[in-house]
């Protein structure tokens, strides 16, 4: 039920977002696309109190998605154990681009759409 307090001749809601786990990085980008672009999707997600799961799902998809591309764009790319050994400037080299490349892939899926 959403509360009204008194400011002048109106009665404004009292919305607030009742938090349990702080949002990671990706929910707070989530939540920053909403408020700029949606803004009438955002609002009602607020109102109706839905709008913290959607941004803890947004946050751990994310995470969960992240952690299942990365290895497949890595052997993709040849970032292997072999190649570790040998020339590991190479190798973190080739994970940092499969890590950038996985999370573009996904920031346009989940965050940006």
């Amino acid at each position: 039920m959403i509360e009204y307090k008194q400011n002048g001749d109106y009665l404004i809601p009292d919305v607030t977002l009742n938090e349990t786990k702080p949002i990671g990085r990706y929910g707070r980008m989530r939540k920053q696309f909403l408020k700029e672009n949606r803004p009438i999707l955002y609002s009602r997600m607020l109102l109706s109190e839905t709008l913290y799961p959607h941004l803890l799902e947004t946050e751990e998809t994310m995470e969960r998605r992240m952690e299942e591309l990365i290895p497949k764009l890595a052997e993709t790319a040849g970032a292997t154990e072999a190649l570790k050994a040998a020339d590991p400037m190479k190798w973190v080299g080739l994970m940092n681009n499969c890590k950038a490349q996985a999370e573009e892939i996904l920031l346009s899926e989940l965050v940006y759409s």
